[in-house]
């Protein structure tokens, strides 16, 4: 964590926001928090202290500023670049599993004991569990506050607090206002629809959106996902209900829009959807390492800060990727239709043409073989990996250690390194998944005088580590091929 003093000063002073959520700033003259690009005057070095999260400050007595809102920060990128516990653990209460389990649940889910996890957080967070989703809890209740206008006691339960009395207590502490004092300084413009929500996801710049919004728009699903109105729409499953997002990339932030079925749903779903987006990566610190290569380096300054596209359902990508090894990706979305339409569970979608959740594993594994349209090899793959992921033989989630994910994908039938690579990338999260095979890769390469083998070009990549992903993001758009999966 960047929590060197003489750094985090010059950031603050500097007010750079390439550092937002990779350390707060506390004041201890005003007993305030900030983000390091706040824009108030900063206080003298003497008065500052840095803390890694907002829930070790919040548990320092810190309130959090109203002009900068620290809550508000992108999230760190430590926690998507990272496969140990710690970041293993902050996947997971992002995606509200402290709320949902408790702690012993995330200890579970992650191996490990509950006092093993709380002492892991404490050491490089300066909060345990509890104290890191109780932030996330004030954080969803104050979006809730300040975008709707529903009962204070509808936001208590639905941000995940147990009792009205404990959710005014905790936004009083942690912003230092009443909830009705958040309400009457929302702006004008906030969204009154009961269960529509409209709010602006931050992230680092620079972010270049073609890529990832093209190949989420090029790959999309119908009736999963559409693009619509300048808008990348898609149905979320989620763990109380299900909901749709709709995404649009701004200069500045992204615009999202939420419809859940269950409020209590809302940090989950913005959780993923900044995952998908890859919205919490740092592009400034990618690009300077592969600029370091000059075969990449003018692929870079043409369009900084390209992310990799993700997924909000790590099993419904691992499906997708078989559906589409060795065709081309019209095909893919073709057989991924049919399943849609056959076994996805129908939602409502006023505003747009979704029309299905993705199948579940368990709706999957229960469908005949003999009814899938697909040679009989890769109908054994399929057959295989849904029966895996259904039984829990097999799990795809933000908790994966994803060493064994890959070992795990190895082992079934008709996954070779092509397929397990770009689960790994897509659904898993590793920035350092690299795809030697692919043959936009491979094209991308010889255009520009990379080496041409895989084996050699694996050798070239180690200088781009840890980002090869992002490398592929890069040399997949010196190629115009249609986005396709060819090999297994």
């Amino acid at each position: 964590m960047h929590l060197d003093r003489e750094h985090c000063v010059r950031a603050v002073q500097s007010k750079d926001a390439r550092f937002d959520g990779w350390f707060f700033t506390a004041v201890l003259t005003t007993r305030i928090y900030c983000r390091p690009s706040c824009p108030v005057v900063p206080p003298k070095p003497e008065n500052m202290t840095f803390y890694p999260s907002a829930a070790a400050c919040q548990q320092a007595g810190f309130r959090a500023c109203k002009r900068c809102r620290p809550d508000t920060s992108p999230g760190s990128p430590e926690w998507n670049q990272r496969a140990d516990l710690v970041a293993r653990a902050m996947r997971l209460i992002a995606d509200g599993v402290v709320d949902r389990e408790g702690v012993p649940g995330l200890a579970a889910r992650l191996g490990y004991s509950p006092r093993q996890v709380e002492r892991q957080l404490l050491a490089e967070l300066g909060a345990g569990p509890l104290a890191l989703a109780r932030a996330q809890r004030a954080q969803t209740a104050r979006l809730l506050i300040e975008t709707t206008a529903l009962p204070m006691a509808e936001i208590a339960f639905a941000a995940g607090f147990s009792s009205i009395r404990t959710f005014n207590d905790t936004v009083r502490e942690v912003f230092a206002l009443s909830p009705s004092d958040l309400r009457n300084r929302r702006p004008e413009t906030a969204n009154q629809a009961p269960g529509a929500l409209a709010l602006r996801l931050p992230f680092r710049a620079p972010l270049n959106p073609d890529n990832l919004f093209g190949h989420l728009a090029a790959t999309a699903v119908p009736g999963v996902e559409e693009w619509r109105d300048g808008a990348y729409r898609r149905t979320l499953r989620l763990p109380y209900g299900h909901g749709i997002a709709a995404l649009a990339p701004k200069p500045d932030h992204i615009a999202c829009r939420l419809t859940l079925s269950d409020l209590r749903d809302l940090p989950v779903a913005i959780s993923r959807c900044r995952r998908m987006l890859d919205l919490d990566a740092d592009p400034v610190a990618v690009d300077d390492q592969l600029r370091t290569d000059p075969f990449l380096a003018p692929l870079v300054d043409k369009a900084p800060g390209r992310r990799v596209p993700r997924t909000v359902d790590e099993a419904e990508f691992a499906v997708r990727a078989v559906l589409g090894q060795q065709v081309s990706t019209a095909a893919a979305r073709t057989h991924a239709a049919r399943l849609v339409t056959a076994h996805g569970t129908a939602v409502d979608d006023p505003e747009g043409g979704l029309t299905h959740l993705f199948p579940s594993p368990e709706a999957l594994a229960a469908v005949d073989p003999e009814a899938l349209a697909m040679p009989r090899t890769r109908r054994t793959t399929f057959t295989t990996l849904v029966r895996q992921l259904a039984d829990g033989t097999l799990h795809l989630g933000v908790e994966s250690d994803w060493s064994e994910a890959r070992a795990r994908l190895l082992a079934l039938p008709g996954f070779g390194p092509w397929t397990v690579d770009v689960i790994a990338m897509r659904a898993l999260g590793d920035p350092d998944a690299f795809l030697p095979t692919d043959l936009g890769i491979r094209r991308a390469a010889q255009e520009l005088g990379l080496p041409g083998t895989p084996a050699a070009l694996t050798a070239r990549a180690a200088a781009w580590r840890p980002w090869r992903a992002y490398a592929v993001q890069y040399l997949w758009a010196t190629d115009s091929h249609p986005i396709n999966f060819l090999p297994v």
